[in-house]
């Protein structure tokens, strides 16, 4: 209770908090109190304002009114708690909903429900009216087949099949089922004070005990306490048995039968007669007199009650005795006793208490003479009842057992339930029950409950209780009076005799019949009662039938045949496969002597399942063609409305539906049929395969493309028939069978059809496709699509609809061949391939980057003032090319390159779900080789090599080439940074004047800021390969500054020691940037041009001697622009940048060159200008490229390098 306290305070906090939220959040316009509009929520009670009138006022955006919030609160306060069911229904509860468990699973039953029959069961030809007429008999089997019964009958629909009835002998005095149950509640309380066991009743309080609908009607508390006033565990559990049997009547006509009141002063009379009669037998004449003895109308709260109870008193008794005696004589001494009992005026009125006296007494000595009767059997404790009148006893016992299942939860036995069986085992002595015949009407009840509820357990018992039913054996004497008790089948209009236990079978086995011949409508939802039922019908036996399924029915020459109704005076006896029909031919007093008349065979068998068993395996395939026959029908029926709300053509919507039933037959019915019949898939499949032929060929023939009905129709046909194919071949292996494919299979010819449809429409992708990407790509603005994903937008429109048309193609489901694929991956290389040759149309060359080549002078310093050159300035660009270059802006770059490495990544993708979708297509190949046709292993080994090349052509050379627009675009990136963005501020100022002034670190802060920027904007696969490529341009203007950086550069000794520095740490960064390895590589020639500088110059001299002897070979390797490390050229401008005066006399000496004074190298360079001096200075080689046009420059040069050689050598000899 704390814990339930604490629970509710914490409810109560939370929606305080989250009513003040909602007032004080600004989602109300106004807040209105009795005493007007108001913004303060300190006065208000929160606990007792609606918590949706408020959720309301918030969606509306409307004014709260304090005053109808507490009406709505105080509204929904006074409704009863519901709660919501599957079904649409409310129940609305008085009593807290965890004590009174969950609500009940199915929907009451109308007050005055009909049982419709279908008895139209093809495999049995049970006559229509033979369930009518079995009712009409009153024959108790059961709920639902009687005027009234145990438990809430369910409404049988027009398709549904009711239990056969026993065919008991009908009741004569019309006895209701509510008589039946309360004299089954007596006879039980008879049977306990006679075995000497007391039961006390409580008359001032209710009597809920364990059973489920009694635990949920009070608390844990109220049910400890109510146990503790009872006396002893059986008188417990007969209030169970009482308030369980008045609560099934109370739900099904809305009134209490066995009150309390009536319930004491039946314990009470019955006691008192028990204790009067201390020995033999108990029987049902016996309770009826003794409590007609004992109870007087003032024990009945009002009159109604009392005539009920007498008039039901009254029927037993004539029931009783008129069934077990023949003479006329006695029937009408006994029916003027009884008239006189239901007399109210007669009875009550004018009769005195010993007149009443006297008409019981004479109605005992009639019973007591019955009694006394001999037996026929020899059973111990059989009495001359158990044979006269065990049509009566038999309904009572059913009624008891029915008792056994709980009203709420009908599908489960109550708690108590062996506890109140062996209680009702009490009445066997009085009811002539034996061990088999209870477990036969024990099951015989639990199946009927389970057709009612279709609880699953309720049916696996009943399958245990019949299974121990042919496996116990009785005496000679108790199976003989086991085959007298006589049901009557009605059959052809005939009477048909069989006894209980055949009758029984017989019935179970007709229900199943009927609904194994639809097993996939009755049990697809439940696949375990499937099981069960054939486990049942294994136990029971099946219906025989012949080649056409009928049942072989009772047949006999019409002189032969003597109906029962014309000549009650037969008996019949059922005896296996005869019957004998015996005439009373004389009457001795107390024994009947029978003559045999004549033998009549019968030819309705109940086969057992056996795997051996050739009929019984035809059985059990008759029920897979019906079932399967059935479904067909049943899914054709509705497939015309159904594809109306799926949008799709019948065709289509049919195969969907036969392809749930084949799979349900393989998954759910084949694991339990092929036990007795390994062929049923088989049978279930080809059968499915033909109904849709025979509707889909119709349609074939008036295909002319893939579109329209036939898109939905060809796949959904082509995927029934593979899918059917699939389950064929699979039953063969598993049951190993003989292939019979050819004899049962002709597949659609959907392949055939559809090939020259999908070739063609593939073919009208292409140019549609081409001219998307065209579209795509000319609109493309080069902006990243968003943060995470910053590709262009126009490759991403370009995947999709190649996805999208290989989604289509595929999504096809039709057969397809190589052919296709060829075509499809054609229209895939031909969009990319177009767009990417778009991509590298809109790059230029490098050399439009480089800055012009700078005049070649000699180190020379002078004071003298004079008139300085200005530097040649180069061309200017060409107007295409510059519009190309402001587009191709560093962001712009990255964004380029993200789209190339999106294809990469893309590419892989699409040629994966191309093969895994090409895979599941299975070429027209194997179904060749499903067919039986073996193909030779070269041929498929041929196949898989032809798809692997035609990948390679494709997405292979896609791959090929977005990788080579990747270098390029990355080496354009680089030449973009250095040689473009930052000319300034690294080609113009590196080592300009003074080496110490303008060192490489001052440059690093803008190379810094750059690759910044584009680390945020490149992916970071291509992050490394940006960064080398900027790390190679800069090396490669590095070597410009060093070659070919003008008059303002000239280098000392000293100056190469700090450019060496410089050049360590070049994109090092500390170990942060690139690898050192990779930087050391790459800067290896810089390296060598920087060893140059450190050599004396005498060296350089020399090797420039050496290497003039080459220049003319020299000069023929320029027509590809290679220029070696110890080429003249290089050695010359290596001497043209040495701050040394023996370098600088030796070039005024032998090449006349202009001293770099003379020049002006202050003049800013135009970058829009542009005539490189080396567009392709490094590469991976120790040595550089100079562009051809730079070659004439150097004409002039090279006749004086050669001349000043040829005087060199002359001087030096």
């Amino acid at each position: 209770m704390d814990q339930q306290a604490a629970l509710v305070n914490h409810y109560r906090c939370d929606r305080r908090k989250l009513l003040e939220f909602l007032l004080s959040s600004g989602l109300i316009k106004e807040l209105r109190t009795p005493s007007g509009p108001t913004n303060s929520l300190s006065n208000l009670d929160f606990d007792s304002i609606s918590a949706d009138y408020i959720i309301h006022c918030v969606e509306s955006g409307g004014v709260v009114d304090v005053t109808e919030a507490t009406c709505k609160y105080s509204d929904e306060s006074a409704y009863p708690v519901t709660i919501h069911s599957q079904t649409r229904s409310s129940y609305f509860l008085v009593s807290d909903p965890e004590s009174a468990g969950s609500p009940p699973r199915r929907a009451p039953p109308p007050l005055y429900a009909k049982q419709a029959v279908d008895a139209s069961c093809s495999s049995s030809q049970v006559d229509s009216v033979f369930v009518e007429k079995a009712a009409a008999s009153g024959d108790d089997c059961g709920p639902g087949y009687e005027p009234a019964t145990n438990a809430p009958p369910r409404p049988l629909g027009n398709s549904e099949f009711p239990v056969p009835s026993l065919g008991l002998p009908s009741l004569k005095t019309g006895l209701s089922d509510d008589d039946l149950r309360e004299s089954a509640y007596e006879l039980l309380l008879a049977s306990m004070f006679f075995s000497g066991v007391e039961a006390n009743s409580v008359e001032d309080r209710r009597k809920e005990k364990t059973s489920k609908f009694l635990s949920g009607l009070k608390s844990k508390r109220d049910k400890m306490q109510s146990q503790s006033q009872f006396v002893g565990r059986k008188s417990e559990l007969m209030d169970t048995v009482r308030v369980q049997m008045q609560a099934t009547h109370a739900i099904s006509i809305f009134r209490c039968t066995i009150s309390e009141a009536m319930d004491a002063c039946t314990r009470r009379n019955l006691m008192q007669l028990a204790a009067r009669k201390m020995s033999g037998q108990i029987d049902l004449t016996h309770i009826a007199l003794g409590l007609l003895n004992g109870t007087f109308k003032s024990d009945f709260l009002n009159e109604r009650s009392y005539m009920q109870w007498k008039s039901r008193q009254a029927n037993i008794l004539e029931e009783l005795l008129c069934s077990a005696t023949d003479t006329t004589t006695e029937h009408l001494t006994i029916r003027n006793y009884v008239a006189k009992i239901r007399d109210e005026k007669e009875w009550d009125t004018m009769m005195s208490a010993s007149e009443r006296v006297a008409v019981v007494a004479s109605i005992r000595q009639v019973a007591v003479k019955l009694s006394s009767l001999p037996t026929q059997y020899g059973i111990q404790g059989e009495t001359f009842y158990w044979t006269a009148i065990y049509h009566v006893n038999i309904r009572l016992y059913q009624k008891l057992l029915f008792g056994l299942f709980d009203v709420l939860d009908e599908d489960q036995l109550i708690e108590e339930a062996d506890e109140v069986l062996q209680i009702i085992k009490l009445t066997w002595s009085t009811l002539g029950v034996t061990e088999k015949m209870h477990d036969a009407l024990y099951g015989w009840v639990l199946f009927q409950q389970f057709v009612r509820t279709g609880g699953s357990v309720l049916l696996e018992n009943a399958v245990l209780h019949l299974q121990k039913v042919l496996s116990t054996e009785e005496d000679d004497g108790k199976e003989q009076y086991m085959n007298s008790l006589v049901c009557t089948k009605h059959c052809n209009s005939s009477h048909l005799k069989l006894h209980l236990l055949q009758s029984i079978f017989v019935s179970i086995s007709m229900w199943c019949d009927y609904k194994l011949q639809d097993y996939h409508s009755h049990f697809s939802q439940k696949p375990c009662n499937f099981r069960m039922i054939i486990s049942l019908v294994s136990a029971v036996g099946v219906l025989a039938s012949g080649e056409s399924g009928d049942l072989k029915n009772f047949r006999a020459p019409e002189s032969y045949l003597l109906d029962p109704m014309t000549y009650p005076e037969l008996i019949f006896c059922w005896t296996r496969k005869l019957l004998l029909v015996t005439l009373p031919v004389c009457d001795l007093g107390s024994k009947i002597k029978y003559l045999p008349i004549y033998l009549l065979t019968l030819e309705i068998d109940l086969m057992k399942l056996n795997a051996s068993d050739a009929n019984a395996s035809r059985k059990l395939k008759s029920y897979v063609e019906k079932s399967t026959e059935a479904a067909f029908r049943k899914v054709a029926s509705k497939v015309d409305f159904e594809s109306k709300i799926e949008r799709i053509h019948p065709l289509a919507q049919l195969a969907k539906e036969l392809k749930l039933i084949a799979e349900t037959e393989f998954n759910v019915f084949n694991p339990v049929l092929r036990c007795w019949c390994p062929e049923s898939v088989i049978t279930s499949v080809v059968l499915l395969h033909q109904c849709y032929g025979e509707r889909l060929k119709p349609f074939l023939k008036g295909v002319s493309s893939v579109s329209g009905d036939a898109r939905s129709v060809l796949p959904a046909a082509y995927m029934l028939d593979q899918y059917l194919t699939k389950l064929y071949t699979s039953a063969l292996e598993a049951n190993k069978l003989p292939n019979s494919f050819n004899q049962d299979f002709e597949h659609y010819q959907i392949e055939e059809i559809a090939k020259p449809f999908i070739l063609d429409w593939v073919i009208s992708q292409h140019s549609h496709i081409l001219e998307w990407t065209g579209r795509a790509f000319d609109i493309e603005d080069w902006e990243p699509l968003s943060y995470h994903q910053r590709q262009a937008a126009s490759i991403v429109e370009v995947f999709r609809i190649i996805e999208e048309t290989v989604d289509q193609l595929f999504g096809f489901n039709l057969p397809m061949d190589i052919t296709h694929l060829q075509a499809l991956l054609s229209v895939i290389f031909h969009s990319l391939d177009a767009y990417l040759m778009k991509m590298l149309n809109h790059l230029v060359e490098k050399n439009h980057l480089y800055p012009s080549a700078p005049p070649i002078t000699r180190y020379a310093e002078t004071v003298i003032p004079m008139i300085k050159r200005s530097l040649v300035v180069g061309t200017l660009l060409d107007e295409n090319v510059a519009c190309k270059l402001n587009e191709l802006t560093i962001p712009k770059l990255c964004i380029r390159l993200n789209t190339l490495q999106y294809i990469q990544k893309q590419v892989a993708i699409l040629e994966d779900g191309i093969r895994k979708s090409w895979g599941l297509i299975r070429p027209s190949h194997e179904q060749r080789q499903t067919r039986g046709e073996v193909l030779e292993e070269r041929s498929l080994l041929t196949s898989s090599e032809a798809v692997d090349a035609l990948f390679a052509t494709t997405c292979h050379i896609i791959r090929d080439t977005t990788a080579d627009a990747i270098r390029k675009f990355c080496d354009f990136t680089g030449a973009r940074v250095v040689f473009w963005d930052l000319r300034d501020q690294f080609l113009f100022h590196l080592y300009h004047g003074d080496v110490g002034s303008s060192r490489l670190e001052s440059f690093l802060p803008h190379v810094d800021t750059v690759l910044d920027h584009i680390c945020g904007l490149i992916d970071d696969t291509l992050r490394d390969l940006v960064v080398l490529s900027i790390c190679r341009a800069s090396l490669e203007g590095y070597v410009w500054v060093l070659l070919d950086g003008g008059p303002s550069r000239a280098f000392s000794d000293s100056d190469i020691t700090m450019m060496e520095d410089d050049l360590n740490e070049f994109f090092v960064v500390e170990g942060e940037g690139l690898p050192r390895s990779l930087v050391e590589q790459e800067a290896k020639f810089a390296q060598q041009i920087l060893g140059l500088f450190s050599l004396k110059t005498e060296t350089v001299i020399r090797m420039l001697m050496n290497a003039s002897e080459h220049i003319s070979l020299r000069v023929e390797s320029h027509k590809h622009g290679h220029m070696a490390l110890e080429d003249a050229q290089t050695l010359l401008r290596v001497l043209c940048h040495k701050k040394d005066r023996e370098a600088s006399r030796f070039l005024k000496q032998q090449y006349e060159l202009p001293m770099s004074s003379e020049y002006d190298d202050t003049s800013s360079r135009d970058s829009n200008f542009g005539s490189p001096l080396i567009p392709d200075l490094l590469k991976r080689s120790t040595s550089f490229h100079w562009p051809k046009k730079d070659q004439s420059s150097f004409k002039s040069i090279r006749k004086k390098l050669q001349a000043a050689t040829s005087e060199i050598r002359d001087v030096a000899r």
